[in-house]
């Protein structure tokens, strides 16, 4: 498990360095520029996060084609997934060139901000599809145990970024010089590079070529479209439903006060940053599940998701450890406490750290028992059970104890808590069940 987490949660990390990239050079245009990309971004993944889950459909068929041995399966769930990215890019990149302008201006955004975010997200959304169609070529290397390769481009990608970054934003290299909006272009260059280059290595490797996956890409299979689609649109669903939450959430700390808005996006930056790693074991769990379904293990599909939600849960505890008991020394990684006006930011952030560190264990727990369901295609309920959890559970308890109770901030970040906390025992009880269920038809199948 560990061989194929590994470098799965790394180029999670990887993709999200690229982000990072953009902002610290966008620094040097100043703060318009950071403002202006950072509500561009915030657009963008608002209307893509649906795409990326619903691409992340192809990995569970993949994996259990792959341990089925049916090479032709393996393929031809990737030429699909091919197809349902397109599908899927079209409409987000029209609301992205012509919607999101209106958008920002009817939500209320600095006007001067939504001119930048609009023509950096006019050039970023022709890097939509290639985006989507990398998710589905990586879905495929992972889910054929091969994931080194996509964590090798994810970090060129990084290098590729800075380089079309300094031409494009600053004039260098003999290419004009286009701010903000250079940034959008080099982000979509470097979708594009890491499509290319991912689906190069797929084509003439001898460890994938035998799948084929680009073999009669230009014959859409509408039954096995339809089935990837069943099994995709509630995993998307679901990352909307969690993204949503978190982002709901900075929108009411914003009610609460400026600070405590300040302090949110600290403490849940560093949450975000510790997530990558079980997030990456969640999706190694997903593929290691999906084999053993795949080759009618269902012991093998029960051991690899409780190994997977182990994991997680180990590595989360220890997150957990470093929240609690030094919360000020990462906190004041963001914050100089020598001036007087962040110490109440300071300690506001401290706060949410401690119950950041409740909060980790069940979002490790979360991600991985999906994960684990996901690998046994079973997509439909996790979904409820996030609608439910997220939004019916978390979001509720977060509005009564920050606004009917007075906990303010605090109480929100409870709301998160109990949400997460439903979410994984929901989704842990889910998983067992269908486990023994399978493992009781198998021993039924050899009697």
């Amino acid at each position: 498990m560990l061989l194929l987490a590994a470098p799965v949660a790394l180029t999670q990390l990887a993709q999200i360095l690229l982000g990072f990239t953009d902002t610290v050079m966008a620094g040097r245009l100043g703060p318009d520029a950071v403002a202006s990309i950072a509500l561009g971004n915030a657009t963008f993944f608002v209307f893509v996060i649906f795409g990326i889950g619903a691409m992340n459909g192809v990995g569970p068929m993949v994996s259990q084609a792959f341990g089925a041995g049916d090479t032709i399966g393996v393929g031809r769930s990737v030429r699909q997934g091919f197809w349902l990215g397109l599908f899927i890019s079209i409409p987000i990149v029209l609301f992205l060139q012509y919607g999101a302008g209106p958008f920002l201006y009817w939500i209320g955004q600095d006007p001067d901000l939504v001119v930048l975010s609009e023509r950096y997200l006019y050039a970023v959304s022709w890097g939509v599809p290639p985006f989507l169609w990398y998710i589905a070529e990586r879905s495929f290397a992972e889910g054929v145990s091969q994931p080194l390769p996509a964590l090798i481009i994810a970090i060129a990608g990084i290098g590729v970024n800075i380089i079309a970054n300094t031409a494009l934003m600053f004039g260098r290299f003999g290419f004009p010089e286009m701010g903000v909006v250079g940034t959008g272009w080099a982000s979509a260059v470097v979708y594009w590079v890491m499509f290319v280059s991912l689906g190069v290595y797929i084509h003439f490797s001898r460890r994938t070529r035998e799948y084929d996956p680009f073999k009669h890409v230009r014959k859409p299979d509408l039954l096995y479209l339809k089935e990837l689609t069943r099994i995709g649109w509630p995993i998307g669903v679901s990352f909307f439903l969690e993204a949503s939450l978190f982002m709901a959430t900075a929108m009411m700390m914003g009610l609460v006060s400026k600070n405590a808005l300040a302090a949110h996006q600290v403490a849940i930056q560093c949450a975000a940053a510790t997530f990558m790693i079980p997030l990456g074991i969640g999706l190694a769990t997903a593929v290691r599940v999906g084999q053993a379904t795949g080759r009618k293990d269902p012991a093998g599909a029960a051991r690899a998701g409780y190994t997977g939600m182990a994991l997680a849960l180990c590595f989360m505890f220890v997150t957990a450890i470093m929240f609690w008991t030094m919360p000020r020394p990462i906190v004041t990684l963001f914050f100089d406490p020598s001036i007087d006006e962040n110490v109440p930011v300071i300690e506001m952030a401290i706060t949410m750290l401690g119950i950041a560190a409740v909060f980790q264990l069940f979002d490790g727990l979360q991600v991985s028992a999906g994960g684990a369901l996901r690998g046994l295609k079973d997509t439909r309920v996790p979904m409820v059970i996030g609608l439910l959890s997220y939004w019916g559970c978390g979001m509720t308890t977060g509005i009564i104890l920050a606004f009917v109770l007075d906990l303010g901030a605090v109480g929100l970040w409870w709301g998160l808590v109990i949400g997460l906390l439903v979410a994984s025992i929901t989704l842990t009880l889910r998983f067992y069940r269908l486990s023994e269920r399978a493992g009781r038809h198998r021993s039924a199948e050899m009697a």
